[in-house]
């Protein structure tokens, strides 16, 4: 694939370097586009030396090739990252003064931007403004996340990491074998209060299901993801999908109930609470207020929101639960396929967890269960490539 990448005048160019490496390394064509201001940051030996081709910011040079324009002819992706403001606002004024302003209007192949810049430059209306335009054109915006800035600030405008980039751009030029499909996603952890200070919560970062919501975007669905909490940056790739914050169990009942009603596909991905305090204290539990060394919280179960889901689906509809089990082997698949028997899903998806894998983690390890209790599908690798074996046995199954 011949793949066009931006660098505009960011310390986030830094990055970059490994997108393009990345890039190279997968066995892609990679022509590096940097700005003027880009240059300051990161120089020109490098960006050849990585890309393996000539560099250059100029529209005169090269000119019997035609080069301000034959780049973005060439190009089946497009990627700009980092994206400053200066350049988000370039973009959709459509200004082409150097020669990654004129490749991009030159370009007719999808365009992925990474923005990083200070929380105060992103949250502005004129950015805000600017990145509306920019995705009603197509543009594909990832990110920002949030985390530390230059300067010692912290906040959203941190370009996200080249991996995420990589795969959210790789996955356009794949099949849209969804479109037309309207689904519903879960993510994330509830949290069932004990107090205004406390809760009962879980390690769920949300990362799976998220990857879930962003991979059925990516294949051409409609998507709705239901989100409790996430970890930091978990929701930053959420363009072009509606996202539904919600904190308890009963919260993401009503919001699945509402989102379900009118999709095709239903993935509860999220991490439940199994429990909830049977009142919460509208005061802070001190230990004064207590008999004694101990304290006894009574607890009662919360809704099964994925049995009710399979209960109320419609004809043609399908509903995909997860089961994140510490077990292995045998036992793991045994405890999923009692678990499918007791729920009575479409597909179970089954994941092994524990103190350092599944919950929190960049990569999952799954068996995708058939209505019968039949593997369908073994999926190991990051929550993208997970999400995606998922897609394609639910579209198998359908």
């Amino acid at each position: 694939m011949f793949v066009v990448v931006g660098v505009t005048g960011g310390i986030a160019a830094y990055k970059t370097v490994h997108l393009v490496r990345l890039l190279v390394k997968a066995g892609h064509e990679v022509h590096v586009i940097p700005t003027a201001d880009a240059l300051r940051f990161v120089g020109l030996p490098t960006w050849e030396s990585i890309s393996r081709h000539p560099v250059t910011t100029s529209v005169h040079d090269d000119v019997p090739q035609v080069r301000h324009v034959a780049l973005g002819r060439s190009a089946d992706l497009v990627i700009v990252a980092p994206a400053t403001a200066d350049s988000l606002a370039k973009m959709a004024a459509g200004l082409a003064g150097d020669l990654l302003g004129t490749t991009l209007l030159a370009t007719t192949a999808p365009v992925v931007v990474a923005p990083a810049m200070h929380t105060e430059m992103w949250r502005h209306p004129a950015t805000q403004a600017n990145i509306a335009t920019l995705a009603a054109r197509g543009v594909h915006i990832v990110g920002p996340a949030e985390g530390e800035l230059t300067g010692g600030d912290t906040g959203p405008g941190r370009m996200v990491e080249p991996e995420q980039i990589l795969e959210v751009a790789l996955a356009l030029r794949r099949p849209q074998d969804l479109a037309g499909v309207r689904v519903a996603v879960s993510t994330g952890g509830t949290r069932e209060p004990i107090d205004p200070v406390r809760y009962i919560g879980n390690r769920s970062s949300g990362r799976q299901g998220a990857a879930l919501a962003r991979a059925a975007a990516d294949r051409g669905a409609t998507v709705t993801l239901v989100a409790a909490h996430t970890g930091d940056g978990v929701l930053a790739d959420t363009a072009g999908m509606t996202v539904v914050r919600v904190g308890t169990a009963a919260e993401l009942r009503d919001a699945m109930r509402d989102a379900a009603a009118a999709a095709d596909a239903v993935v509860m991905a999220a991490a439940v609470a199994d429990y909830r305090p049977a009142a919460a204290s509208d005061a802070k539990l001190t230990k004064e207020s207590a008999d004694g060394p101990q304290r006894t919280i009574e607890l009662v179960e919360t809704v099964d929101v994925l049995a009710e889901l399979v209960g109320q689906r419609r004809p043609g509809q399908l509903v995909v639960g997860f089961a994140a089990e510490t077990a292995h082997g045998d036992e793991l698949l045994e405890r999923g396929r009692r678990k499918l028997a007791r729920k009575g899903c479409d597909l179970l998806v089954v994941n092994e967890v524990g103190w350092s894998t599944g919950f929190d983690a960049a990569t999952n390890d799954v068996l995708v269960l058939g209505a019968d209790g039949t593997v369908l599908a073994a999926a190991s690798g990051s929550k993208r490539a997970v999400a995606d074996a998922v897609w394609d046995a639910v579209l198998a199954a359908r």
